[in-house]
């Protein structure tokens, strides 16, 4: 059975991204494996985006991230301007099956609107679901569009509304994984490291006071809001009065950066792909002091890929995502003297159990076969309800 899907990225970074970029990277991910798979793939995304795919469409030719953290009244236009484009092809053509949506809030809205007239969706969550209470708590995909989580732990704090359109979960991948454990990983040196975006949800704060109870440094690595590197960043903040007004800035700038003396603790901005998996790959454990219920984790399997063992609070998806006592060391929010105690153990843990579990548990391949009985289960749910397009009508009869 051939199915032919839009995937919708977003406009916000390409795919692949060159670095940071969590759904961009699950996207890459999934796509070249749904293809081997026989599905046709059309791209919304930016025009940059160097991903192989059969058909890309795009609102905008560059990256569009950072508007994402700008006033509202300035960013409001992008994510509509891209979700433009996409409901555009879907009126101009009746060729494909389902669209699969990876765009906050504003994919679904948009994508609704189309009532009748649109494919069926399949809305992967990605995010905190309490974000948006109006929106999701009363949320009504009237037999046209179904969601998925990214955990379990996520759903389960889904509202009522939210979770009756769920069709289960699907954890997130990483290419790294393919292979992993026929990968040697290469000797660890003497510092751990917080991978992402520099936000109080990440917890970066603690990792930064605990450099002083354990042997390590420590690294963080990701951007702050827009500010991708050192110099950008202090640029920013001696020139324009609106940099310091951003959420994440000013947590950098109250919490953390107190901290931070190049030395200790250091941070040094996005990576490269390729710069970031040695870092993770040398690191005597990746951390993650959450203080929120991460929901997906891509940093979590990417360091666990890379022979990386994970150490953090027991919240969001970790549990889930972690063996205890054999790919990390799990302890309880807030225990800052637990969770020293826990990287001072991360030496017990085995490089090489980390990457058989990724290998098992994480690669793309995985989580392909998963979405493709997701799409399936879609278009079997879209046939009872009478539609009638394509493969829709091959499925009905």
């Amino acid at each position: 059975m051939s199915i032919r899907v839009l995937i919708n990225a977003g406009p916000w970074l390409p795919v692949p991204p060159d670095g940071y970029g969590g759904i961009e990277n699950i996207v890459a991910a999934l796509v070249p494996e749904l293809r081997r798979r026989g599905v046709h793939v059309v791209l919304a995304s930016i025009a940059a985006s160097p991903l192989e795919t059969d058909e890309l469409i795009s609102a905008y030719d560059e990256p569009q991230f950072g508007q994402l953290l700008r006033p509202y009244n300035r960013a409001m236009g992008t994510g509509m301007t891209h979700m433009r484009r996409v409901v555009e092809e879907l009126r101009n053509r009746d060729d494909l099956d389902l669209v699969h949506d990876h765009v906050e809030v504003v994919g679904p809205a948009m994508l609704g609107s189309l009532g009748e007239a649109g494919p069926p969706v399949l809305h992967t969550l990605h995010w905190d679901l309490a974000k948006h209470p109006a929106f999701y708590g009363d949320f009504n995909g009237y037999g046209r569009i179904h969601v998925n989580g990214v955990s379990a732990s996520q759903l389960s704090g889904a509202p009522p509304a939210l979770r009756s359109h769920s069709l289960g979960h699907v954890h997130l991948s990483t290419p790294l994984a393919e292979g992993a454990d026929r990968r040697e990983t290469p000797p660890k040196q003497d510092y751990v490291v917080v991978l992402g975006r520099i936000t109080p949800g990440k917890g970066q704060h603690v990792a930064a006071r605990l450099a002083k109870q354990i042997s390590d440094d420590v690294v963080l690595a990701g951007p702050i809001g827009p500010f991708h590197t050192v110099a950008a960043l202090e640029q920013a903040l001696a020139t324009d009065p609106e940099a310091a007004r951003n959420p994440d800035v000013r947590y950098w700038c109250d919490e953390v950066r107190p901290h931070v003396d190049g030395h200790r603790v250091r941070w040094i901005g996005s990576l490269r792909a390729t710069e970031r998996d040695v870092l993770l790959a040398r690191a005597r454990a990746c951390v993650f002091p959450l203080h929120w219920e991460e929901p997906g984790g891509t940093a979590v399997v990417e360091s666990l890929a890379l022979g990386t063992p994970v150490i953090g609070y027991r919240r969001g998806c970790l549990p889930e995502l972690i063996d205890e006592g054999s790919t990390g060391f799990l302890v309880e929010p807030g225990d800052e003297d637990a969770l020293a105690d826990a990287l001072a153990r991360a030496g017990e843990l085995d490089p090489a159990a980390c990457r058989r579990a990724a290998a098992t548990r994480f690669t793309p391949g995985v989580m392909a076969e998963q979405y493709l009985s997701l799409y399936r289960t879609v278009l079997g749910l879209d046939s009872v309800a009478h539609r009638t397009n394509g493969l829709r009508q091959t499925l009905k009869t």
